[in-house]
């Protein structure tokens, strides 16, 4: 295996919990709640892919780290890390429209079936939203029922909704300087 395609691991700690990122040289592969119920699969099947994954901090953990930082203190939604995707065509593409849902709104998995020409694929867009490995920057957590109920996010409900609530402070932060309630201004469909 090249040098540069090594897996390498590191936590980071973020203000709903600590997050591990495993990336190459190159680009991030993972980025996952800790105590996320798939990771222990999810590493197990990178390990096999890359055959291992050691200890260390790569330039796109490092950029990852920062642009959460930004992300937690309110001042930018934007995720530039280069990111390795592992999936079928399917759930790259699945992937790729989570990834324009503009902070601060939300869609439903019909929402994102229909836009992708396929409106009876609602089950298989929840499938390849649930299998997304790198939370936040490919934002699953924007993706809700189709009666604007939160549904299942391998981080937790209870993060789901405060990540909607910091993504709508962002999108709209004069409604939190004009003494609103965070998370008051709902969240666009």
């Amino acid at each position: 295996m090249p040098r540069d395609a090594l897996l390498q691991a590191d936590w980071i700690d973020t203000p709903i919990g600590p997050m591990i990122a495993v990336a190459d040289r190159r680009s991030l592969h993972l980025l996952e709640f800790a105590d996320r119920k798939a990771l222990p699969a999810e590493l197990a099947r990178l390990r096999k892919m890359a055959g291992g994954i050691g200890l260390g901090r790569p330039a796109p953990i490092d950029q990852i780290a920062a642009e959460l930082g930004a992300f937690f203190a309110g001042t930018s939604a934007d995720f530039a890390t280069p990111l390795a995707l592992h999936g079928s065509a399917f759930t790259r593409a699945v992937w790729q429209i989570l990834r324009q849902i503009p902070p601060g709104t939300t869609r439903s998995y019909g929402d994102i079936a229909r836009q992708m020409g396929r409106p009876e694929a609602a089950r298989a867009v929840a499938r390849a939203n649930g299998a997304n490995q790198i939370a936040l920057v490919i934002p699953c957590h924007r993706v809700i029922g189709a009666d604007g109920a939160l549904t299942g996010y391998g981080g937790g409900l209870w993060r789901k909704q405060r990540l909607i609530e910091l993504e709508a402070a962002l999108a709209h932060p004069l409604s939190l300087r004009a003494g609103s309630p965070a998370g008051s201004p709902r969240p666009a469909r």
